[in-house]
């Protein structure tokens, strides 16, 4: 397969729209809850609700080609780790005001930062790791171990959650270099569904017909912001794109004020500005790093 050739606006465009598509994904999974499904069921209908969608549209648009793989094993990996990566996200919802959830999923560039020492053994310069023990004394802040205003199980799934999303955001990008967006969801939601599906007869319970809109809207909403997220990575490095996620603070104070009646603690509104300061540096730091790599294999 050709390179794909690499459009930076087009990809922070396609993640702005996946910020609004996973936080609207993120507050209809907090409210399904509270209206009784379970967070195995979740799971599972998020998973299962894409697959229909994504067939559906590529036989219409005559591209079922697309799933055709020969990375296979790949795609198992990826599903495996997106699995944890998404049941520590809804947990994070579920267990927090979704404001703060958002929050500590910033904390992915900085696990991202000690993923790439450790197993990458790349070499990490003074400006990154400043960026690292500002993000983490920021969720020292929202979180005040001993004060608690807010749950110490919600903030350590919170920050698991931020973890796993570093680790497939750089399979995201590997994979993207030969498989289309859609292949990666489809095979993501496929692996998924038969994942969960022993849960099912042990966590189903009945709905109501506006509880069956909301996680028919959870497929629909998640299904197109997995695509966006992965496109975006596909015509742009994760350092670049990534701060788009930033702008999803606002769509979830928002769903969680006009929605929840829930705002979050006053120790948020201080620590987030050191979480995004980290997560800046890093983009500042990684946009610097790719601009010298390239100027190097020029010259």
């Amino acid at each position: 397969m050709m390179p794909v050739q690499q459009r930076p606006f087009l990809a922070l465009g396609l993640r702005l729209a996946a910020a609004l598509g996973l936080s609207s994904l993120y507050m209809l999974v907090k409210l399904v809850h509270q209206h009784g499904v379970s967070l195995a069921e979740i799971v599972f209908w998020r998973q299962a609700g894409a697959l229909p969608l994504i067939l559906l549209w590529l036989i219409a648009t005559r591209q079922t080609g697309q799933l055709k793989t020969k990375r296979l094993k790949s795609h198992a990996t990826r599903s495996a780790m997106g699995m944890l990566g998404m049941l520590a996200n809804f947990g994070a919802t579920i267990l927090l005001p979704l404001a703060v959830a958002t929050i500590l999923g910033f904390t992915t560039p900085l696990f991202g930062v000690i993923l790439s020492a450790i197993v990458l053994k790349e070499h990490i310069g003074p400006w990154r790791w400043l960026a690292v023990a500002l993000g983490f004394a920021g969720v020292l802040v929202i979180a005040r171990p001993g004060a608690m205003p807010v749950a110490p199980l919600g903030a350590l799934v919170g920050l698991a959650s931020g973890f796993m999303v570093a680790v497939v955001a750089i399979q995201l990008r590997d994979m993207g270099r030969t498989e289309t967006p859609l292949s990666v969801v489809f095979w993501f939601s496929l692996f998924g569904t038969v994942a969960m599906l022993p849960s099912v007869p042990f966590t189903y319970t009945p709905h109501t017909p506006l509880v069956w809109a909301g996680i028919l809207g959870m497929g629909l909403v998640g299904t197109l912001a997995q695509v966006l997220l992965t496109a975006s990575l596909r015509y742009g490095p994760v350092s670049t794109v990534v701060v788009m996620d930033y702008s999803s603070l606002l769509w979830t104070t928002l769903y969680g004020w006009l929605i929840f009646d829930q705002m979050p603690p006053d120790s948020t509104w201080w620590g987030m500005p050191l979480v995004v300061a980290a997560g800046l540096i890093i983009t500042w730091r990684e946009h610097v790093r790719h601009r010298e790599m390239r100027r190097e294999q020029i010259a």
